[in-house]
């Protein structure tokens, strides 16, 4: 028998969107008679890339430019310089990026590997693809037409891949098996294995049991210790009313110390309404009272690495509940195709394929993503088909932890974690009111009532500035949660040294409305304070609806033009936090302005200028959708 083809597809995603794109190109492959390998980056031996004949990357940008945290150990590889300018040949590859155009450094991770893997020898298959969130299909308009020229490329320049790709009709729908299978036991099966004690200890193995037999956590919660918060004060910092809902968190542990840095992040697991819960298990005809197991049914699906009491039999509801995202995110494209099998009505079962189809891309985009339809709304759009939980379990989005930058300095609050967080709500095209799932959770919780919140510390940044080193700080909004810990920090080490000026740059709407953090910032400009003239810093806000004209913060940074330049000057450090939309763009050629117009360089040395900077670890943007 001859032997198939085979294409290795290797992936690094933020938040599914790229796993998706290269299971399907698996999915497509194996269509085409290709034996395909899907994994992800931080899955695959990065030693083993020569051996490889044909490799198909897909790869997502997070952030400004950055690469997915399961491609850092990956592209660090890559970046080794004792690999030679042939290491890679012989090797055919193609990549296909997943960005968003409106950010500064559109598609950069996938832009970055493309040059790379040439560099090193490699052979482009055809030239990259570039998805965009700003597209009217989203990714998929530029994956569709990308997909058709690599499939067409390799039949035309491989001789092995031209007799595999024409073995399958295509034309024929088939349904593969779903990945992973469900093993059921029944409360009389369990009652010897489960405790009934509902201390922190039975629902930290709770929900350690559920998330590692996952096979959408992402991230499988890898290996930094979590902790449980209580939530000790919940206090709005916008004006009642003003339309904008952003609240100061503050936390203490619930059973251990906590231990973090300036510039850590808190990683928080949102609770899920139970409610909805509730809807979704009845919608599936589940049994919530039914303990499962979830195994891969293959050896090339695997689970983590876990010890074997977490892998013991977890009941259905907290399985649903602590893994599936079942009523906040919206699920894939894949999720229609396989729904359509399931489809006992004929015109569900022929909606739900032209929304799978090429054809139906733009409708199914304006249905499902624009709308941000949950898997909830779209089982109950479609009433006649039941799912079996095999396949929920592979198809639903995982429910994802979410990210807060840390507003409190340890040595300022030891054994407290503070948050700033803005409660997220929004008008769908259809004007259906959409909540953010964790803020919301959070701006509802009682401080007064012993919640425990899952949590983990992470570290994406560089190390807390030394005192000695001067800081421009620059956050309009809620972008100015990380900078509390850095003003708390420098006031902490004043005490037994000398430090360096800060300078902050705030922007918001009004001063009546969200002036965030008034008391604290100015308390801070008095004589001998941190933010104070007097010690060669300073506080500078743009209100940028109080006046007829919009006032932003690179206006106020262009009134201090001369003292940022003085501050570069002597080495200071750039930290800017904030939205991910215009904002870093805007601040970023504005400091090009500034280095420009007061060093008299050209802009494009300028430029330069701040890239080095960067490099140096002394240019920091971290930012948000």
């Amino acid at each position: 028998m001859e032997e198939k083809p085979r294409l290795l597809i290797l992936y690094a995603s933020q938040t599914g969107n790229a796993l998706d794109a290269a299971e399907r190109v698996g999915r497509e492959a194996e269509r085409r008679g290709c034996h395909a390998s899907v994994l992800s980056m931080d899955e695959f031996d990065s030693s083993r890339l020569p051996y490889e004949d044909t490799i198909i990357f897909v790869v997502s940008t997070t952030g400004q430019g950055d690469t997915p945290e399961t491609m850092k150990v990956f592209w660090r590889f890559l970046l080794q310089r004792n690999l030679s300018r042939q290491w890679l040949e012989g090797v055919h590859y193609a990549v296909f990026g997943l960005g968003d155009s409106g950010y500064q450094k559109y598609n950069f991770a996938a832009k970055k590997l493309d040059k790379r893997l040439v560099d090193l020898g490699a052979s482009p298959i055809i030239e990259r693809g570039l998805g965009d969130d700003q597209h009217p299909s989203g990714y998929e308009g530029a994956l569709d037409p990308w997909l058709s020229s690599l499939w067409n490329m390799l039949r035309q320049t491989n001789p092995v891949f031209s007799r595999g790709l024409q073995i399958n009709d295509l034309n024929v729908r088939t349904l593969d098996c779903p990945k992973y299978q469900i093993t059921c036991h029944t409360v009389d099966e369990m009652q010897a294995m489960v405790s009934n004690t509902s201390d922190l200890k039975c629902i930290e193995m709770q929900i350690g049991r559920a998330r590692s037999m996952s096979p959408g956590v992402l991230s499988r919660d890898d290996n930094r210790p979590q902790c449980f918060l209580q939530m000790t004060k919940n206090q709005l910092l916008t004006k009642a009313g003003c339309g904008r809902d952003v609240r100061h968190f503050e936390f203490e542990p619930l059973l251990s110390h906590v231990e973090y840095q300036v510039g850590d992040v808190l990683e928080v697991l949102p609770s899920q309404d139970p409610t909805s819960v509730d809807a979704f298990i009845q919608r599936c005809n589940l049994n919530p009272d039914t303990y499962i197991r979830v195994q891969p049914r293959s050896v090339e699906e695997h689970l983590p690495d876990t010890p074997n009491v977490l892998r013991d039999p977890v009941k259905l509801r907290t399985f649903v509940e602590l893994t599936m995202d079942i009523a906040s995110a919206s699920p894939r494209r894949y999720f229609f195709e396989v729904m359509s099998f399931f489809a006992n009505a004929e015109h569900e079962k022929d909606r739900l394929e032209y929304f799978a189809s090429p054809e139906g891309r733009d409708d199914l985009y304006q249905y499902n993503q624009k709308e941000r339809r949950s898997v909830l709304e779209v089982l109950e759009d479609f009433p006649s088909v039941q799912m079996p939980f095999e396949w929920l379990v592979q198809l639903v989005p995982p429910l994802k932890k979410r990210a807060f930058s840390i507003s409190s300095s340890p040595s300022a609050h030891p054994n407290q974690v503070h948050l700033t967080v803005s409660v997220v709500s929004w008008m769908s095209p259809f004007k259906r009111k959409r909540c953010g799932l964790c803020s919301t959770w959070l701006a509802g919780l009682d401080p007064n009532k012993r919640v425990p919140i899952l949590a983990w510390f992470h570290r994406d940044s560089p190390p807390p500035p030394p005192p000695t080193l001067p800081l421009i700080l620059i956050g309009p909004g809620t972008g100015c949660a990380p900078f509390p810990a850095f003003v708390e920090e420098r006031v902490v080490q004043s005490a037994s040294g000398p430090i360096a000026p800060v300078l902050f740059f705030f922007g918001c709407r009004n001063e009546e409305n969200d002036f965030l953090y008034r008391d604290f910032w100015l308390s801070h400009t008095h004589i001998s304070g941190i933010l104070s003239e007097e010690n060669g810093g300073g506080f500078f806000v743009a209100f940028s609806r109080d006046q007829p004209q919009k006032v932003y913060v690179q206006h106020k940074m262009r009134e201090q033009s001369e003292r940022i330049w003085s501050f570069l000057s002597a080495g200071a450090a750039v930290y800017i936090a904030g939205s991910s939309t215009k904002m870093p763009a805007d601040v970023s050629s504005c400091l090009e302005e500034i280095i420009s117009k007061e060093s008299g360089l050209p802009k494009e040395s300028a430029a330069r200028w701040l890239r080095m900077l960067e490099k140096e670890g002394r240019y920091n943007v971290e930012t948000w959708s």
